[in-house]
């Protein structure tokens, strides 16, 4: 199987408990022998999960038939965290990656981070047990409770496929297809529940396993030409046209060929990475931080992926016209409304940032004409006036933001960029771009994997701890931001991360509060006329303080604060990036 390109190189290593291999090369004894033989085959390296009785026999066969190598069990401690995990492996490597569900209560465990896995696209293979279909072979009580008629139905508005085999006979279809469907574009997770009978069912007379090199997902299709062909007279005709990234940094040849694209056309590039890093922070034609004034000015706007472009209609610019490169209308549910606001496009181009941006750069090579290139090196050089005006205030910003004499989640996020700019490095949670705006570099997505997906709550350190799994071996450090209130939620993610020795730094940004919503406290007091000063009520986090350092020693990683001091922490974060460098899962409490 080929997946799709990621953004930097993975070097997989073992987990140094790892059993020896099992008899792979023998013929499956067992039904549950056949999913693990199938995954493997697939390529599948990991299955995170807590463990649960309706899929003990595909437990028993990762461990004692398949060695617990290609794939390895990852164990977590909240089902949430073993669907996160798996979403923020796959962002950095590309392929997907397994999750073991114990039948309805572990896969209701789950729901939260199964619809972040859908709103963000992520291709993750569900895995979940059973109890008897046939009512004759049920426990009393445990497996009637635990066994549903269509396991799948409970999410099945944001799943984009589940299946539920009648016999080990068709347990092959039901995992190929969930791999296959999975990994089309645009790609988002899928589920296949296995009856515990099944599982624990021996194989008679052999099992021929299939060719799983025949069932792979299809190429991405090509753009229409015509379409293209439109888009491209529409830029390079335009007086300013402006790109939103959106999700082109899914993909590392999107990303190079939109920075080709903005550099041909000098067209400004806003990037809010808040879905993907898509356009490195460092060019000089990124342009966050102008959204407003540019958006209101530009004549022609480039779409791509999934952007919200609801705002946009307050911002003027009668006749401005839209080109958008997406699939997102292939993901179109009427369940939610993470199909985002209805915007009128001029021209849609049915394609993936992927396969759309090379096609429209071509073309605008080829229809780029004289005129076209003077107007072009005219608008470049009165953006680069801009960009240094631009630069200069962001600068002021930033060093009011850091006058003050606690830390400032600005300053926290400076003196980390500094800590760990000399090396390899990734953000796999928060926003340093816009916690910081002008005040540290991204080079593209390598650099940040911060994906809001649904903005679930404490989804943030399992998706940290995936990307760190995806990440380790590679020489690229991982660096998670994350809010007190999200740590609180999954603290467990760190004793998953000791255990299976995922080394990374995790930095607390400890506001003592969920601050996103005393702000919005604060804003519905403000509009009612009511006092402010009761904003904190029912938001923080505090009487007592969570001492974040000590529970992370409890569950054996390196503690450090908490950092209440702007004079301590620097220090303390160079003491986390030497100590995660050499292994260790460290994580840093800073007071906010």
């Amino acid at each position: 199987m080929t997946p799709r390109t990621a953004a930097w190189q993975i070097v997989a290593i073992s987990n140094p408990i790892d059993l020896p291999s099992g008899p792979f090369g023998d013929q499956p004894l067992w039904g549950s022998d056949i999913v693990v033989a199938l995954l493997r085959a697939l390529g599948i390296e990991y299955v995170s999960m807590v463990p649960g009785a309706s899929f003990r026999g595909l437990h028993d066969s990762l461990v004692n038939y398949g060695g617990n190598r290609k794939p390895q069990i990852v164990v977590c401690n909240h089902e949430m965290i073993s669907v996160a995990l798996a979403r923020g492996y796959t962002r950095v490597t590309g392929r997907p990656m397994a999750a073991a569900l114990h039948n309805l209560v572990g896969l209701a465990n789950a729901g939260a981070s199964i619809y972040d896995c859908w709103t963000d696209r992520i291709p993750v293979l569900l895995l979940g047990g059973n109890g008897p279909m046939d009512a004759t072979r049920r426990r009393p009580w445990i497996d009637w409770i635990h066994t549903a008629n269509a396991q799948g139905a409970l999410f099945r508005d944001f799943l984009k496929w589940d299946d539920q085999p009648a016999s080990i006979e068709a347990i092959p279809q039901a995992v190929l297809r969930a791999y296959q469907i999975a990994m089309t574009e645009p790609t988002g997770p899928t589920y296949v529940s296995f009856d515990s009978t099944h599982q624990e069912q021996r194989v008679v007379n052999g099992f021929e396993l299939p060719d799983v090199s025949r069932f792979k997902p299809p190429a991405a299709a090509a753009p229409d030409h015509g379409a293209i062909a439109e888009a491209a007279r529409m830029l390079t005709d335009a007086a300013l046209p402006m790109a939103w990234a959106g999700t082109a940094g899914r993909d590392r040849e999107a990303v190079a060929s939109l920075v080709e694209l903005a550099e041909l056309l000098a067209m400004p590039v806003i990037d809010g990475a808040v879905l993907w890093q898509s356009f490195p922070t460092t060019h000089d034609l990124d342009f966050y931080g102008l959204e407003a004034e540019l958006s209101a000015e530009s004549d022609v706007l480039l779409v791509l992926g999934a952007e919200d472009l609801g705002g946009l209609r307050a911002r003027g610019s009668q006749g401005r016209r839209i080109v958008s490169i997406s699939l997102e209308l292939l993901s179109a549910r009427g369940f939610s409304g993470d199909v985002l606001s209805l915007s009128p496009i001029d021209v849609p181009v049915l394609a993936s940032p992927r396969t759309g941006l090379p096609a429209l750069l071509e073309e605008c090579r080829r229809v780029l004409g004289g005129a076209g290139r003077s107007r072009i090196e005219r608008r470049r050089r009165a953006l680069a006036l801009r960009k240094a005006a631009l630069t200069q205030a962001q600068g002021a910003a930033f060093a009011k933001a850091i006058a003050g004499r606690e830390i400032s989640a600005a300053r926290l996020v400076h003196e980390t960029w500094l800590a760990v700019r000399d090396h390899p490095f990734a953000f796999t949670s928060g926003n340093p771009r816009q916690l910081a705006p002008g005040a540290i570099g991204l080079s593209g997505p390598e650099e940040n994997l911060n994906g809001a997906g649904a903005g679930v709550v404490g989804n943030h350190t399992g998706v940290a701890l995936g990307a760190a799994l995806g990440l380790r071996g590679s020489g690229r450090l991982p660096v998670a931001l994350v809010g007190d209130g999200d740590l609180l939620m999954a603290p467990q993610a760190l004793w998953t991360a000791v255990h299976h020795g995922i080394p990374g730094v995790w930095i607390v940004v400890n506001n003592r509060a969920y601050g996103n919503d005393e702000g919005h406290q604060e804003s519905v007091a403000t509009e009612r006329g009511r006092p402010v000063e009761n904003s904190w009520v029912g938001v923080r986090l505090d009487a007592p303080a969570v001492d974040f350092a000590k529970l992370a020693v409890s569950m054996g990683a390196i503690g450090i604060g908490p950092v209440r001091e702007p004079a301590e922490l620097r220090s303390a974060l160079n003491r986390a990036v030497e100590e995660a460098r050499a292994g260790a899962v460290v994580l840093v409490d800073v007071w906010t």
